[in-house]
Formats: structure tokens, C-alpha cells, sequence
């Protein structure tokens, strides 16, 4: 293992069924995203940044910038094998975002964005309090994550309400807005809202939307 993907804590059992699928899919088709992620806050220079489940680095790519400290973190090695090409100098940690191995308060600015969709009820339950535990006062998160309008809402095997197990077997849940506002009640929700847009599919407008949302912790 490259010495600066530090594995701080156990991977919890909460992954352990997702771990399989995530290394293989990215073993299969390497980096798919050749661009960084759109729509990004605004983030001051000198802020202690955590992205959790970074994946093939198209949010990290976003991220790079002078004085930031930006460390992320995904389940999957060869994610973060990825990722190193994407930005040199990231902290890359290979942990799970249900156990976080950082001290309470110790990130300005968290980002989750699809990383808690991919977990099972208690899972994300359990991301939602280590985000709480590990955001200083006055920091905030930037969350996004499908909702229950999107294209792919109900293809599957649902193993859960509004969780659905496709293709090498990843796990994707859809979110209502109240459900997102549920999960993260412990964090004051500045901004929570559908973003929706068309993807063409075989000559057809499908619909893709997914909810974004910013809490802060107070």
C-alpha cells in the first residue's frame, strides 16, 4: 500500500458489503469523469477541507487551490490510487466515512457528495454524526445526492425503501428533501434544493436530479 494512504481505523462492517463492488468497478473503468465538478462553493483559502468517498477524484480535482488543506478519504484503494494523479498533494486516507479516524472539530468545510447515498439506513445515520463530531463551530457541509425523481429511482433490487442494488452490485439510495433535513438534524440547513436537468438517452430527455444541500454547524 503507497505510504500516504494511511488506513487510521477498521473498515466498518456498515462498507464491508460495498467494498468488493467499489474496487472492481474502479479497477474495471478507471477514471470516467476527465473534468472536476461544477457548481462548487466558494471556499476561503487558509479552510481545513474533508471530502469523504472522493472516488476517481472529480470533486478533489475542484478542490485544489492555494492554502487549502484538503484531505480525502474513500473505502475503495483504487479510488485513491486515482485520485493521486488528480492532485499531488491531497491528503489521500483510506478509511470509511461511518468512522471517521479525525478528532472532533477538525475540518472547517465537509464535503459528502454522493457518498452517503451509497450506504445502507445505518450507515448513513452514522456518516451524518461523524460529520457532526468532525465540523469545527461555524463550519459547513456541502452535501448532494440523488433524489427520488431521478431516471434511475426504482431500477433494481430494492433492499431497502428507496435503496437499490444495480449492476456489480453498488448500492444507491434516492433521497426526498425532508429526508436529507432528517439525516443531518444535528447541523442548522442553510440551503436545501432539487437540482434537475435533462440527460438524452437513446433520442430521449431523461431526467436526472439529484437534492443539494448546506448545514452548518452553529
Amino acid at each position: 500500500m503507497p505510504k500516504d494512504y494511511c488506513a487510521a481505523r477498521p473498515i466498518s462492517t456498515l462498507v464491508d458489503t460495498n467494498l468488493t463492488a467499489w474496487d472492481q468497478d474502479y479497477r474495471l473503468r478507471g477514471r470516467l469523469w476527465g473534468s472536476s465538478a461544477k457548481g462548487m462553493p466558494d471556499l476561503p483559502e487558509n479552510a481545513r477541507i474533508l471530502e469523504l468517498g472522493c472516488g476517481d477524484g472529480k470533486t478533489l480535482a475542484a478542490l485544489a487551490g492555494s492554502g487549502r488543506k484538503v484531505a480525502a478519504l474513500d473505502v475503495s484503494l483504487q479510488a485513491l490510487q486515482l485520485c493521486r494523479s488528480v492532485s499531488p498533494v491531497a491528503a489521500l486516507i483510506l478509511a470509511d466515512a461511518c468512522r471517521l479516524p479525525f478528532k472532533q472539530e477538525s475540518f472547517d468545510i465537509v464535503f459528502a457528495f454522493h457518498v452517503a447515498g451509497h450506504l445502507l439506513l445505518p450507515g448513513r445515520h452514522a456518516l451524518a454524526r461523524e460529520v457532526s463530531r468532525v465540523l469545527s463551530s461555524g463550519g459547513s457541509l456541502f452535501f448532494r445526492e440523488f433524489c427520488v425523481e431521478d431516471m434511475r429511482a426504482g431500477q433494481g433490487m430494492e433492499t431497502e425503501p428507496g435503496t437499490f442494488r444495480r449492476g456489480r452490485g453498488i448500492l444507491t439510495h434516492y433521497f426526498t428533501k425532508g429526508e436529507v433535513e432528517a439525516l443531518f438534524c444535528g447541523l442548522l440547513p442553510a440551503i436545501v434544493g432539487t437540482h434537475r436537468w435533462n440527460l438524452r438517452v437513446k433520442g430521449e430527455n431523461m431526467l436526472r436530479s439529484e437534492i443539494e444541500a448546506t448545514f452548518l454547524k452553529i
